[in-house]
């Protein structure tokens, strides 16, 4: 499948690997898409599995709506699970990263009938991050987020230069430049980031605050040097998963999917061989 539409949006989609394999949905975050996970993907349907990586809300260009209200948790989350209804499927495992994994922590705590398993890539459950904010460094690492919520500012100074400050910024957190580059181009269509900085607008009241524990087997994989991500919140996770959970730090930064993707997909494929397991 190429797309799927929901409300009279259309979302793009990045299919790999057999159409009756095991289903994987692949979650970027910010400011990315789909194609962040292209060689995850790729060692993933080399190994028979089915990969559905889809370019989110307000980052596929016919998906972009203008309310801000329309980027919350529960939209983001039926995102999803309209995407599998689309692709004929039942449950997945779920990986996601940055921004995605906070949408994969969400589905997975709201639908584990459809979650076989989660994979999330540097970020610790959200009501963890929020937690550890009032008592360690998290706080100052989650600074950007206010700023990025305030109106219009952040499009002045991202975009500045031809997108010259957004593309730097990147480059220094640890993503490759031709990536840094990559993306930067997606933001500079028209109306593209605003559209992603609206989940950043849409916090306040946007159902994060409701997320309760999550109940399927969980692997968190994060950088020892993610500039975003304090140790604390990587500990507070513990308290949000009701099921196995399996922390995997890495020697790295923020930017999982490209940086390590060897390392991702061993995660992605371990939880997959836990769950034929339990099914054996």
């Amino acid at each position: 499948m190429r797309t799927f539409t929901r409300d009279g949006l259309t979302f793009d989609v990045h299919e790999a690997g057999p159409p009756d394999g095991v289903p994987v949905v692949l979650l970027h975050g910010f400011p990315q898409d789909a194609t962040c996970f292209a060689e995850v993907a790729r060692r993933l349907a080399a190994r028979g599995l089915r990969t559905l990586a889809p370019d989110q809300r307000g980052y596929s260009p016919g998906a972009r709506p203008a309310d801000r209200r329309a980027y919350g948790a529960r939209e983001l989350v039926a995102d999803v699970a309209v995407l599998l209804d689309a692709a004929g499927v039942d449950a997945a495992h779920v990986v996601g990263h940055d921004w995605g994994a906070g949408v994969a922590w969400a589905f997975a705590a709201w639908h584990p009938e459809r979650t076989v398993s989660l994979t999330a890539l540097s970020s610790p459950h959200p009501r963890a991050v929020s937690r550890a904010a009032w008592r360690s460094v998290q706080a100052v690492r989650s600074a950007y987020m206010a700023v990025f919520g305030l109106p219009r500012l952040p499009e002045r100074l991202l975009l500045a230069d031809d997108g010259a400050r957004l593309r730097d910024a990147l480059v220094r957190t640890g993503l490759p430049p031709e990536r840094a580059a990559y993306d930067t181009a997606r933001m500079l269509e028209p109306g593209a980031l605003s559209a992603a900085l609206a989940w950043y607008r849409a916090i306040p009241g946007g159902g994060w605050s409701e997320l309760p524990a999550v109940r399927v087997p969980t692997v968190l994989v994060h950088g020892r040097d993610d500039p975003f991500i304090a140790d604390a919140s990587v500990r507070a996770t513990r308290a949000w998963v009701r099921a196995p959970l399996v922390t995997i730090p890495v020697e790295g930064g923020h930017w999982l999917p490209e940086r390590h993707p060897g390392t991702v997909t061993a995660a992605v494929v371990a939880q997959l061989d836990h769950a034929a397991g339990q099914d054996s």
